[in-house]
């Protein structure tokens, strides 16, 4: 039996677009928050994930735009389907699904967006705004660790040693930046730090954003520590099946933290009900209103 906390991040997501929901029908008489979400090719993974994000956004009551291009569009014609984007007004965040096909320039598609709308949080003026401490849309899945966080520190996260295990665009650095602003001591690691299991045991929070199956052990957690586990790997299982794994060894880390988020059933819940989140954000800073409280 696990002696840490675990954290439901399904849980909390349900919360989350609970709270979605009653902003996007509090605002029916204002603005209907609108998210465009652009698919090119057949990358199962992402169709799946499209398709995910396609219902819930139909289901906090926002109204949803998908398109799907053939992998083998051109890089001009997605950028000039982005560019139609940032005019309609009825679109308020454009997310455009990654990884894109060979051929295309994902930084250049990512820049092309509006950063008022981009409500992944990729874009340079974004990523500045952010680390800047400048209102930003903050990326999904670090806005949703901090979601979780506050669940299990409600009082606060000041003066806490955060370690951040890899250093991302998308994940590790914006987890940081988010990390900082709520004035915890940060170390941004990856798999070149000089004695990185040393470095995860002086955090008392750890978040694993690697992309190595259980690359964390679990002699490597403070004991007390909240862990974090942003991984999803797919591992062989019984029957020719695969399953899913963190970045953290889970059995071995959750006998000695103090909380800690399984896989699945962890962070990924929480990347869609934030994205819907920023939605509404970016729908209430374009229209000029402020967000409702619900």
């Amino acid at each position: 039996m696990s002696g840490a906390r675990i954290i439901d991040g399904k849980a909390l997501a349900a919360k989350l677009r609970e709270r979605v929901a009653a902003q996007v029908a509090a605002l029916a008489e204002t603005v209907r928050p609108g998210l465009a979400v652009v698919l090119v090719g057949e990358d199962p993974a992402s169709a799946v994930y499209v398709r995910n994000k396609n219902r819930e956004t139909q289901a906090s009551g926002m109204a949803s735009f998908e398109h799907k291009l053939p992998a083998d569009t051109p890089e001009a014609e997605l950028l000039a389907l982005v560019e139609r984007l940032n005019r309609d007004p009825a679109v308020h965040g454009i997310l455009v699904q990654l990884p894109l096909p060979d051929g295309i320039d994902s930084a250049k598609v990512l820049r092309a967006i509006d950063p008022a709308k981009d409500v992944d949080g990729f874009h340079p003026e974004n990523v500045g705004a952010l680390w800047t401490g400048a209102p930003a849309l903050a990326p999904c899945t670090p806005r949703g660790c901090m979601t979780m966080l506050a669940e299990v520190h409600p009082e606060g996260l000041v003066g806490k040693r955060a370690v951040v295990v890899g250093r991302s665009n998308i994940v590790g650095k914006p987890m940081a930046a988010l990390l900082l602003a709520q004035h915890c001591t940060v170390t941004l690691a990856h798999s070149r730090t000089q004695d990185l299991p040393g470095v995860c045991r002086s955090a008392d929070i750890l978040v694993a954003a690697v992309g190595r199956a259980r690359m964390i052990e679990g002699d490597w957690v403070q004991p007390g520590a909240t862990v974090i586990d942003v991984g999803i790997n797919r591992i062989p299982a019984d029957g020719g099946k695969t399953r899913l794994v963190g970045d953290v060894d889970f059995a071995g880390a959750s006998e000695v933290a103090g909380a800690i988020t399984p896989v699945p059933g962890g962070v990924g819940p929480m990347t869609i009900a934030c994205l819907l989140a920023n939605t509404v954000t970016a729908a209430c800073r374009l229209a000029g209103v402020a967000e409702p409280e619900v």
